[in-house]
């Protein structure tokens, strides 16, 4: 599909990640507004409540805009989703009569500021690449048994936390909690000491199911409204010491970000590719009707304080994935579980074959033994406070991309805690 042509100047650029091709989804608010929901188009923000409020758009329901978050429009379902992004194609074509009603109602983006685009219900966390599961299982128990004898069979995952999922340019506190030094009998308590990152996608789930209730794979994929570019910060040195038998707790409940436009999977569809070839044969419930991964490119920059520039220290895909989206979503409601609007899933870390096509500093720096060497001169084994990390994102097309924006975040200092002493 080449590039559909709008009225909108900036949209017709082969640099945008913002043409009439993707027509993303996100909340925004300028100065004196509230957060309501706008759809991006070139560096313009479309105002969605504006739309509404003129009368311009409707798509079975009201009061759907004047709202900060997307939840009440992917409630619709899909043949609601596909009415909106046909009669927002009609307002923004280049031979678009509405353009007069429209352009009073486009912010630039330059003067908006990005909120969380949905409400999230639920967030679950895979581990469904398997360079990167080989990559950590290697270091940690050997070549021989790097992968768990379950991994090639199932999408492994856990329950995240939903409380600290945030939108891009939100700070993170480093957090604290328990580490085991090596050379220690016991464990002490204090800041991380290997605050890592992991390059996800986030598929956002855009319709509920119903508890005892099962999904094929076709379901799924159809349920799932858009993706969002996703970091998932690790506390190596604390999931290190907690994470048997149940799996990771503190060392990733403290944040996740996510970027601030949720790309539709319509805008996706022309990019879309096949899981790789089976290693194992799968069971009957996760086999594929079609290809369901995105051929999307994925970059990692990092960012010290004071520095001018940014380093890219990976480059990868999520074409690498193992396991799609559809697959973790019906596996997920396989067991009867619930589904709800709004939830998240993370795709787990996205790594490629080589070494800078790794998605984690725990890789890239083979578990701190192998340090980056950034442009700025310094080196880094995992993140030092006041370095920023910014995930980015794009599928390219026929003279067109579709981008994500950017997720990006800050470290901060850990917060002190009062001395704790005993009296007894």
């Amino acid at each position: 599909m080449p590039l559909i042509k709008s009225w909108v100047a900036s949209a017709n650029t082969p640099d945008t990640p913002f043409p009439l091709n993707n027509l993303p989804c996100g909340v925004f608010s300028t100065a004196g507004s509230e957060p309501r929901c706008g759809v991006a188009i070139g560096d313009r923000i479309l105002d969605m409540a504006a739309l509404e409020t003129a009368g311009l758009i409707d798509i079975g329901a009201e009061d759907l805009f004047d709202v900060p978050f997307w939840n009440e429009v992917m409630e619709l379902g899909p043949d609601a989703w596909a009415a909106l992004r046909r009669r927002l194609s009609e307002l923004l074509a280049e031979d678009s009569p509405d353009r007069t009603a429209l352009e009073p109602i486009l912010v630039p983006m330059a003067e908006a500021e990005l909120h969380m685009p949905c409400l999230v219900s639920e967030y679950t966390d895979f581990y469904a690449s398997r360079h990167h599961a080989t990559n950590v299982g290697t270091m940690f128990r050997g070549a021989e048994n790097a992968l768990p004898p379950n991994w090639l069979h199932i999408p492994i995952g856990y329950n995240g936390r939903a409380s600290t999922v945030v939108a891009s340019g939100t700070d993170i506190i480093r957090p604290n909690g328990q580490l085991k030094p090596a050379d220690a009998d016991r464990p002490v308590f204090g800041p991380c000491r290997r605050l890592d990152i992991e390059l996800e996608l986030g598929a956002v789930v855009g319709c509920g199911s119903e508890m005892g209730t099962p999904l094929t794979i076709a379901e799924a994929d159809a349920m799932i409204f858009g993706y969002v570019l996703l970091n998932d910060w690790s506390a190596r040195d604390i999931q290190a010491w907690e994470y048997q038998p149940l799996g990771p707790f503190q060392a990733k409940a403290f944040a996740t970000s996510i970027s601030p436009w949720i790309v539709t999977s319509a805008a996706l569809e022309p990019f879309r590719t096949a899981t790789p070839d089976r290693a194992v044969p799968i069971l009957p419930y996760l086999a594929e009707p079609g290809p369901m991964l995105y051929d999307i490119d994925l970059s990692v920059t990092m960012k010290p304080a004071g520095a001018t520039a940014a380093t890219t220290i990976a480059r990868t895909n999520y074409r690498e994935m193992y396991w799609s989206a559809a697959q973790q979503l019906a596996h997920h409601a396989s067991s009867g579980c619930a589904m709800n609007v709004g939830d998240l899933l993370g795709s787990g870390t996205i790594s490629g074959p080589d070494r800078d096509s790794r998605g984690s500093l725990l890789e890239l720096t083979w578990g701190g033994r192998d340090p980056l060497r950034l442009d700025t001169g310094e080196t880094r084994t995992f993140i030092e406070d006041g370095d920023t990390l910014t995930l980015h994102g794009h599928a390219d097309g026929d003279g067109y991309r579709i981008g994500f924006g950017t997720c990006s975040g800050t470290v901060r200092p850990a917060v002190s805690f009062p001395k704790v002493t005993d009296d007894r």
